[in-house]
């Protein structure tokens, strides 16, 4: 057999037997790891104030750190000052209007009713008496009947004076009617109701930042008009870190909630412990930007994965891999 012969025969045994090394030892080694790829969620939040007027001042410019209940721009609160007093002064007027009503009349007012009780009282005795003489003396032709009647007319308005003085005077012990105290009493919920929207107008004032986070943009400046809901501030939310990952149905079963996971990036070698936080229950296809061996028309469930500590190096919309542990294995080691 010539030598170039017996060497390409000795150079596709040994190719054979490498193939037949590396399709049957590895059939028969187990798989290794679940790999996804995902991208960073983007976590932003546009701050605006709930209410309008001009922007006074603005804390933080692009890039800076701020701590949850951070001011971060006032409005001019001068108007809503203003509007706080008047809520305060009708919120008073309302409480002194039902003290009054439920206090009653004041003691001099209940004694002089009853002083008019007293002197109609006395205006009518009288008068009957002078009603008596006067038709006697008209029965007898000793006074006329013009006399007589005039005497009568004096008599009923007595009569009707004591009436009226006695009911007066009733009224004046009685004090307020329950309805009266009812609305009385409404009039002030409603004081304290506008009372407490004025003291939140004027808080509202303040935009204070919701979130420990870092200022992505800044979009207003000092002396601005704003009306409500207009945005102010860009923050971005860094921590917890989501990331957005998709897995086939047959790989559900490796990625339950609480599956550890490593995160890594194309950016540094570092490695980020996380945890499968939420699995969709509902089936989607595949997005256009998500990298996976499997056809793009095939359904995939959407996956959060969740990175305890937010660090900088993981920025919002980076692509990472996702290395999913067995549920048994140890956290990632950061670093």
């Amino acid at each position: 057999m010539p030598v170039r012969l017996r060497i390409l025969v000795l150079i596709l045994l040994v190719a054979g037997a490498g193939a037949g090394w590396w399709f049957f030892g590895k059939a028969g080694q187990p798989a290794g790891n679940l790999i996804l790829f995902g991208n960073v969620d983007i976590r932003e939040v546009e701050l605006a104030f709930r209410q309008p007027g001009r922007l006074e001042s603005m804390v933080f410019e692009e890039g800076a750190r701020v701590r949850q209940g951070d001011p971060l721009a006032e409005l001019d609160a001068r108007p809503y000052r203003d509007g706080l007093a008047a809520a305060e002064a009708a919120q008073e007027l309302a409480v002194a209007q039902l003290e009054k009503l439920r206090n009653g009349n004041r003691p001099q007012e209940i004694q002089r009713a009853a002083a008019e009780v007293d002197l109609f009282t006395a205006l009518e005795k009288r008068l009957t008496a002078e009603v008596k003489r006067q038709t006697e003396l008209a029965t007898s032709q000793f006074a006329s009947q013009q006399e007589l009647d005039k005497v009568l007319s004096n008599h009923a308005e007595a009569v009707a004076g004591l009436i009226m003085a006695q009911q007066s005077h009733s009224l004046m012990r009685e004090g307020a009617r329950r309805e009266d105290i009812r609305a009385a009493e409404a009039s002030l919920a409603s004081a304290e109701a506008a009372l407490a929207q004025a003291r939140t107008a004027l808080d509202d004032t303040r935009l204070l930042a919701p979130a420990d986070g870092i200022v992505l943009a800044r979009i207003l400046e000092p002396g601005s008009m704003v009306t409500a809901q207009t945005p102010v501030y860009t923050l971005a939310l860094p921590d917890p870190v989501y990331i957005r990952a998709f897995a086939a149905e047959p790989q559900l079963g490796q990625v339950a909630p609480g599956t550890p996971v490593r995160v890594t990036t194309d950016s540094s070698a570092k490695v980020y412990a996380g945890v499968v936080g939420f699995v969709s229950p509902k089936a989607e296809f595949t997005p256009k930007a998500v990298e996976t061996t499997s056809l793009r028309t095939d359904l995939v469930y959407r996956l959060r994965i969740i990175v305890p500590q937010g660090e900088e190096a993981l920025r919002q919309g980076m692509p990472v891999t996702i290395e999913v542990l067995p549920a048994s294995s140890p956290p990632a080691s950061p670093g």
